[in-house]
C-alpha cells in the first residue's frame, strides 16, 4: 500500500511539473518576440531597408582603382604608351620606328572617380523605396495585431478544452453516484440487470468523452506553444484565467476604422506608385555627372614615371529611348489606378466582413441566453426525476436519460460562450 501511495505521489509531482499554468498577460509578453510570423514580417522590413541602402549610390562617389599590364607593337598604341610613360625622344619620330615599333610594355596604375550631381529619376526611385519600407512596417504592425487576435482565440480554446473536461468529470461523478445506487438496488433484487448494463454503458461513454476532451486540451496547448515558437514536448499549458462570458455592449451599425493598419498600408502604397510615375517622367530630364581619373604608367613593374589626370563634367539627355520611359510611365499609371480600385474593393469587403461579424456576435450572444435557459431547465428536470427515482417512482433509464440531457445542455452552454467570446474577439480585431 505504501509503495502504491509513493508511486502516486511521484506521478502527481511529475505531471504537476509538466502542467504549466499561464495567464493571457504572460503569453502576450512572450509571444511578440518569439512568434515566427512576426519574425518574418520584421525580416521583410529589414530586407527592404537593406535594399534602400543601394540608393545611396546617387549621393556617394563611385571610386575604382586598377593595375593593368599590357604589351603591344601597334604603331598607334606603342607611340601613345611611350608618351604616357614620358619616354618620347626624337628617335621615336623616325618613320621606321613609327611604322614598325618594337614591342612596348606598360604597367598602369589608375584611379577613377564618378559622381552624380543631378539625377531626378534616382531621387524619385529612392522615395518610392522609402515608401515601400514604411508600408512593410505598417504591415508588420498589422501582423502583430492579428497575432494578438490569434493568441486570444487560442487561449479561449485552451480554456474551453479544460472547461469541457471539468464538465465531463462532474457528469462522471454524478453518473458514478447514480451507479452506486443502482448497483445496490440490483443486489437487493429491486431492479433488473438491464438497468445495471445501461448505467455501465453510460459510464463508458463519459470516459470516452473525457479521453477525447483531454486530447483537445493537448491540441489547444500545442497550438499555443506553436504561436510562442517553443517546444511542447512533455509540457501542457493550463490557463490561470477563468473561462467566462465576456459581456460587451456593441454600438449599432459599426463603421470600419480608417486607422486600421491594413488600410493604412494600402493608402500608403499609393505614394510609391505616384513616385514611380514621377520617376518615369524624370527620365527625360538632363542628368549631370562629374568624373575624373589619375593614371601612372611605366614600362617596368612597380615603377611610376609617367602620370596624368583627366577631369570632366557630363550633361546628358535621354532624347529618345524607343518610348521605353513613356511605356514605363503608362504601366505605373495603370498600376496606380489598379491599386486605387483594389483599395475601394478591399474597404467594402472589410466593411461587409465587419457587419457580418457584428451580427455573429449578436447571434452568439442570443445563443448563450437560450442554451443557459435550456441547461437550467434540464437541470431542473434531472432534479425532479432524481427525487422521484429516490422515491421509486421513476425508472433508472429515465434518470440516466435526464442526467445525460443535463450534461449535454451544459456542454452546449459552454460551447455557446466560447463561440460568443471568439466572435467578439474577431469583431474587435476587424474594428
Amino acid at each position: 500500500m505504501r509503495k502504491v501511495l509513493f508511486l502516486l505521489f511521484i506521478s502527481t509531482k511529475f505531471f504537476g511539473q509538466d502542467t504549466i499554468q499561464i495567464s493571457k498577460r504572460d503569453l502576450e509578453s512572450r509571444i511578440e518576440g518569439q512568434n515566427l510570423s512576426v519574425k518574418l514580417a520584421n525580416d521583410e522590413v529589414n530586407s527592404a531597408q537593406a535594399g534602400l541602402l543601394q540608393t545611396r549610390a546617387m549621393y556617394l562617389p563611385n571610386v575604382t582603382a586598377s593595375y593593368t599590364g599590357t604589351a603591344t607593337n601597334s604603331p598607334l598604341m606603342a607611340f601613345g604608351t611611350k608618351l604616357n610613360q614620358s619616354r618620347i625622344t626624337m628617335m621615336d619620330f623616325d618613320p621606321s620606328q613609327l611604322n614598325k615599333p618594337d614591342n612596348i610594355f606598360n604597367f598602369a596604375t589608375k584611379l577613377e572617380v564618378q559622381q552624380s550631381i543631378f539625377n531626378k529619376d534616382a531621387v524619385y526611385q529612392k522615395k518610392a523605396g522609402e515608401v515601400k519600407v514604411d508600408v512593410l512596417k505598417i504591415k508588420a504592425e498589422r501582423t502583430k495585431e492579428y497575432l494578438q487576435f490569434d493568441l486570444n482565440k487560442a487561449y479561449l480554446q485552451l480554456q474551453m478544452a479544460y472547461k469541457v473536461v471539468k464538465v465531463l468529470e462532474e457528469a462522471k461523478n454524478t453518473t458514478l453516484a447514480n451507479k452506486k445506487v443502482i448497483d445496490n438496488y440490483y443486489k437487493n433484487g429491486m431492479i433488473q440487470k438491464s438497468e445495471v448494463l445501461y448505467i455501465n454503458v453510460r459510464v463508458s461513454e463519459i470516459e470516452s468523452q473525457i479521453q477525447y476532451a483531454k486530447s483537445n486540451v493537448r491540441n489547444a496547448s500545442d497550438y499555443v506553444y506553436f504561436l510562442l515558437n517553443e517546444d511542447s514536448e512533455n509540457k501542457v499549458f493550463k490557463p490561470m484565467d477563468e473561462f467566462s462570458y465576456q459581456e460587451n455592449i456593441l454600438e449599432q451599425n459599426p463603421k470600419l476604422n480608417g486607422n486600421r493598419k491594413d488600410l493604412q498600408a494600402y493608402e500608403k502604397s499609393l505614394e510609391a506608385y505616384d513616385y514611380l510615375v514621377k520617376s518615369a517622367d524624370a527620365k527625360f530630364l538632363p542628368k549631370l555627372n562629374v568624373f575624373g581619373s589619375f593614371e601612372l604608367n611605366d614600362n617596368k613593374v612597380y615603377k611610376f614615371n609617367g602620370n596624368g589626370y583627366l577631369v570632366g563634367l557630363q550633361l546628358s539627355w535621354n532624347v529618345f529611348d524607343g518610348y521605353k520611359a513613356k511605356i514605363e510611365k503608362e504601366v505605373y499609371k495603370a498600376d496606380l489606378s489598379k491599386a486605387q480600385t483594389e483599395i475601394q474593393q478591399y474597404q467594402k469587403q472589410k466593411q461587409l466582413e465587419l457587419n457580418k461579424s457584428y451580427r455573429q456576435v449578436l447571434d452568439a450572444d442570443k445563443k448563450v441566453s437560450l442554451t443557459k435557459l435550456s441547461w437550467d431547465q434540464s437541470a431542473e428536470a434531472y432534479r425532479i426525476r432524481k427525487n422521484r427515482y429516490d422515491q421509486g417512482l421513476e425508472k433508472s433509464s429515465d434518470l440516466l436519460s435526464a442526467e445525460t440531457q443535463m450534461s449535454q445542455k451544459e456542454l452546449e452552454y459552454q460551447q455557446a460562450i466560447f463561440e460568443y467570446n471568439s466572435a467578439l474577439e474577431y469583431f474587435k480585431f476587424l474594428k
